[in-house]
């Protein structure tokens, strides 16, 4: 590791680098025309140019289906910074920027624009130097990945020549279920090597999430407290005050356990579990992680029923605004079975977490938005102090992914005066204010990442895999089972169904407010 100064807060504060710097090449966005693109794909490489990061040779292709020149989408993607870019939209830095952006139309099927699409690459090769380097990004439905990935291979878009690479970004939903996502890694890794390929998880992305590491492995308080004898019981939240959007049909055939507790909140958790890797290699990273999904206890059907609650929300109030039940949403199924909320007591089953029990949760229509990881201390013996007054209640570290990203302490104090009286007071950083700038946004760092070839932000094959089988012992307990497990219900802009409450009240335990 290299020591740099940083240039962003006090010149005389040092810090330790370890990053792979990212190499020019061709970013090629198959689906251009969605939502992805306008609102997060773009403004993340234009971010990445606006520090200075991205090589001043890469160039990106958009490739979809609509009619467009490249003068449209340019002020297509012009319009949409101003909305969603973090810094805004410099003239100065556009007029670059919007130069390297050009738009290839194209049906996925069709063999001539995959033909054309190899010629454009080749000509950008020769003209700015990207040296054959290129980063598919399928911002599709995994339903066009088959013939996309069968093109690209077809027309020897995967191959790599003198020292260049190829790799491909896999957005989610990952898969249905194991099987499907089988299918999936199976009918990727017939085009790209695992090597190259990176399964995008925006959550590992967040700041704070990157932070867990250096949190844990990088300060001596925490880690010789980070096990089974000081912690109580860890809570893992992200709530959503908004519904399903536009996003109806696919929402209705996947649900909040597929959509979020299989990848973003197991992510989350593997981070806060895992044991310290070998070296900060990606692979080491990732074997450790690995362990932890290994060790989620598989539920059977009647572990189910007792440690999973899953709850869809009927009509109420949000943000002082009416708003309507789940199954009466755009495009939902009124008989709709699936989950908006769920919540679920997980055991990792290792010597570090044995009897500390993982309280998950992850909700739409709830009051806040906001992403937090609570991790419980054991209270102190109930003398001295605790004697002398009652509920002073536990430590608390609290990891805020987001909105505010930062780290709180909860601990106690004496309340300043003759009497002994004890609060509980709060210690707080926050990244905004510390260091002076805004956090990047996840796809920021991923998409460098993915050019530089790190993968340690991304989940791997046999993660992937693990990870269904936990989640589809609930599906089935949902699905197969002749007697499943109530559906409960919950009013909008409340904190979930009761029965979410019941799960930590059986244990002498409570969720913490956002």
């Amino acid at each position: 590791m290299n020591q740099t100064p940083n240039s962003t807060t006090n010149p005389l504060r040092e810090g330790l680098s370890n990053r792979s710097l990212p190499r020019p090449c061709n970013v090629v966005i198959f689906g251009a025309s969605g939502d992805l693109t306008y609102r997060k794909l773009i403004p993340a490489l234009y971010n990445i140019q606006a520090d200075g990061d991205l090589p001043v040779t890469t160039h990106i292709t958009g490739f979809a289906r609509r009619e467009k020149t490249d003068e449209a989408f340019r002020e297509e993607l012009g319009e949409a910074l101003t909305k969603f870019s973090r810094s805004g939209r410099n003239e100065e830095v556009w007029k670059d920027f919007s130069a390297r952006l050009h738009y290839h139309r194209s049906e996925f099927g069709d063999e001539e624009g995959y033909r054309t699409l190899a010629e454009r690459l080749n000509k950008l090769d020769e003209e700015h130097g990207t040296a054959g380097n290129r980063l598919f990004y399928l911002s599709v439905s995994p339903s066009e990945f088959e013939g996309i990935l069968a093109k690209l291979a077809q027309f020897g878009l995967n191959k790599t020549k003198d020292g260049s690479w190829a790799r491909v970004i896999v957005e989610k939903p990952f898969g249905k279920n194991r099987a499907t996502a089988h299918a999936l890694n199976e009918m990727v890794s017939h085009v790209f090597a695992e090597q190259d390929t990176y399964r995008i998880d925006h959550y590992l992305g967040k700041e704070t999430a990157q932070n867990i590491m250096v949190l844990r492995f990088a300060n001596a308080i925490f880690e010789p407290l980070w096990n089974h004898q000081y912690i109580d019981h860890i809570q893992i939240t992200a709530a959503e005050p908004m519904g399903v959007e536009a996003r109806g049909p696919y929402y209705d055939s996947a649900g909040a356990l597929r959509d979020m507790v299989q990848n973003h909140l197991t992510q989350i958790l593997c981070l806060v579990a895992m044991e310290p890797p070998t070296d900060l290699s990606a692979d080491s990273v990732r074997d450790e992680k690995l362990k932890v999904v290994r060790s989620m206890r598989l539920m059977s059907p009647e572990d189910v029923a007792k440690n999973v609650v899953r709850g869809q929300y009927a009509s109420g109030c949000v943000g002082g605004k009416d708003v309507p039940a789940y199954r009466s949403e755009d495009r939902v199924n009124p008989e709709s079975e699936t989950e908006t909320f769920v919540a679920i007591k997980v055991h990792v089953d290792n010597w570090r977490w044995a009897g500390v029990p993982f309280y998950v949760r992850v909700g739409k229509r709830l009051p806040k938005h906001g992403a937090e990881i609570a991790v419980y201390f054991k209270e102190t013996p109930g003398v001295l102090f605790n004697a002398q007054q009652a509920g002073l209640g536990p430590n608390v570290l609290v990891i805020r992914i987001q909105p505010d990203e930062g780290i709180s302490l909860r601990m106690q104090s004496k309340r300043p005066g003759a009497q002994l009286c004890i609060e509980s007071v709060k210690m707080d950083f926050q990244y905004g204010t510390s260091f002076g700038k805004p956090s990047p946004e996840a796809y920021e760092r991923l998409l460098l990442d993915a050019m530089a070839g790190d993968a340690t932000l991304f989940a791997r094959r046999d993660e992937v895999d693990l990870a269904w089988t936990f989640i589809d012992c609930i599906e089935d307990a949902w699905h197969k089972n002749q007697t499943p497990p109530p559906m409960t219900s919950y009013p909008a802009g409340s904190w979930g169904p009761k029965e979410a409450d019941d799960l930590l009240a059986a244990d002498g335990r409570a969720w913490r407010r956002l």
